[in-house]
């Protein structure tokens, strides 16, 4: 039976007193909680419309892989927009030769507007470095002293010309909107490894979020419990963390107690409702997060030459630093998925690309180098992989021909690089080849489904085995497209 006391909050104005008491409460708590609980009746109190045969039991808590893992834990470091492979990892010294040039081929644009045939020779030198003698541009000097512990693809392949459609093709597998992402599916198949803080956390720069927005870290239509978690990209980095005086200790404690009744009530009284779970168990991490999140941003905890490899005593890098080595602590501490972008289209250089792709690599190079290193000297980087690119790269031929300083590079989504290290990648040296030209991959080509299908191998998942039934049928990241395993990007055992 309820008493007196629930009965009046939970009355034919039940959703509404019930709102009121959360807001009023001022529990200070994260907003990540607060924006699923406040959320509109949809699922607060909707009456069953029809049986839901899907499974009802969500959680975060660890689930067991299909097989043995080499891999716990991933960051992604996001470089939205498209870096120019021919000016980083990937040297072709014909576009030197035949600089100012006509194109002697054929080139797929995206801005016809823009277009030239004239090809653009690199305005920057490569040297090879380590013991695998990479071949590394001179933008790249903090990349160049870990070049033994990262392979670098250079066959990377989507197809489709555009930024939104690219980031959907390698962020959650289709270049449609709307499906789960990548870090969603990780924390779907394989839960947390901490109940302290976020399985899944999406770290956006403080000049604004990515090209799509929050579908970059969507569950799309995986429960909301997986979605990614955003940490603010200035400080607070969680607002409301700390609790008003008049709320702490017990007084708090009192409250969370009384409101974890009425939700074991209003759960009980719906069931199969998986999106009023999630909130719950949001909320409920959002209580426990007021101690484990404000100990795991504080990055003062670490040493001052920690804080100089990552770059945070240099200007152009301190920010990025900041929020890499904050992926670290996460990692560190048992969060699953860790994404960190940069601003709407940071790397696409239609025009001005001998100042612009500089000023990109001045910020992200040394802290994306100090990360490989970190977790490797901490032993993490055996579990950990390290992701580093974006969703296209750029065209041999200059777009925007109005001069030396102006010149860019058109979109290029047949061939293009990026680089992966730590859990269970191949430890140094490159894979796949484009043309001579580098404009499309011609060599071991990696789609993005073959990407996604090696990732969850190396988490002990099998991606045809990972579903969720929706509109009647199962439901996975690949979705059958035939993604293969990369084993020559794989350790050897």
């Amino acid at each position: 039976m309820m008493s007196s006391e629930d009965k009046s909050i939970a009355n034919a104005d039940g959703n509404s007193s019930r709102r009121r008491f959360l807001s009023s409460s001022a529990f200070a708590l994260a907003p990540l909680a607060l924006q699923w609980l406040l959320k509109q009746d949809e699922a607060v109190a909707a009456p069953a419309k029809a049986p839901n045969l899907l499974p009802q039991d969500f959680s975060l808590d660890p689930q067991p892989a299909h097989f043995e893992p080499r891999a716990t834990a991933m960051i992604s470091l996001f470089m939205q927009g498209g870096p120019s492979q021919v000016d980083l990892l990937d040297p072709k010294p014909i576009l030197n030769k035949l600089d100012g040039k006509k194109f002697p081929g054929s080139i797929k644009y995206d801005n016809a507007a823009q277009a030239s045939t004239r090809v653009l020779g690199s305005p920057w030198k490569f040297t090879q470095h380590g013991e695998c003698g990479t071949p590394v541009s001179e933008l790249l000097p903090g990349l160049a002293e870990v070049v033994d512990d990262i392979c670098v693809i250079r066959s990377m392949h989507t197809g489709v010309n555009n930024h939104g459609q690219s980031i959907h093709a390698l962020n959650s597998g289709r270049i449609q909107r709307g499906r789960p992402s990548l870090g969603a599916w990780l924390t779907y198949g394989l839960g947390a490894e901490t109940q302290n803080l976020p399985a899944y956390v999406a770290m956006s720069d403080p000049r604004g979020i990515p090209v799509e927005g929050v579908l970059n870290w969507s569950n799309g239509w995986l429960p909301s419990l997986y979605q990614g978690t955003v940490i603010r990209p200035r400080e607070p980095r969680i607002l409301n963390l700390e609790p008003p005086p008049e709320l702490r200790g017990k007084v708090q404690q009192q409250y969370l107690a009384y409101l974890r009744r009425l939700n074991e009530k209003h759960q009980d009284e719906h069931p199969g409702v998986s999106d009023l779970a999630a909130r719950i168990s949001n909320y409920e991490l959002a209580a426990r997060m007021q101690v484990a999140a404000r100990e795991a941003l504080d990055i003062s905890q670490e040493t001052n030459a920690t804080q100089q490899m990552y770059g945070i005593d240099q200007p152009d890098s301190e920010e990025y630093g900041k929020r890499c080595l904050i992926a670290r602590r996460l990692v560190e501490r048992g969060v699953r998925f860790v994404q960190v972008f940069t601003k709407n289209q940071y790397w696409d250089h239609h025009g001005t690309i001998r100042t612009r792709l500089p000023e990109a690599c001045r910020k992200t190079d040394k802290p994306a180098a100090a990360l490989v290193k970190d977790l490797k000297q901490r032993g993490l980087l055996d579990s950990t992989v390290v992701h580093w690119g974006g969703e296209m790269g750029r065209l041999p031929v200059i777009q925007n021909d109005a001069g030396p300083k102006s010149v860019g590079r058109d979109h290029n989504t047949y061939g293009f690089s990026m680089w992966v290290a730590g859990g269970g990648f191949r430890r140094g040296g490159t894979y796949g080849a484009t043309d001579e030209f580098g404009h499309h991959a011609v060599e071991n080509v990696v789609n993005h489904y073959d990407y996604h299908a090696t990732l969850m191998n190396l988490f002990g998942l099998d991606p045809e085995r990972l579903t969720f039934k929706r509109t009647g049928r199962e439901q996975s990241l690949l979705d059958g497209q035939p993604g293969k395993v990369v084993s020559g990007i794989l350790q050897d055992g």
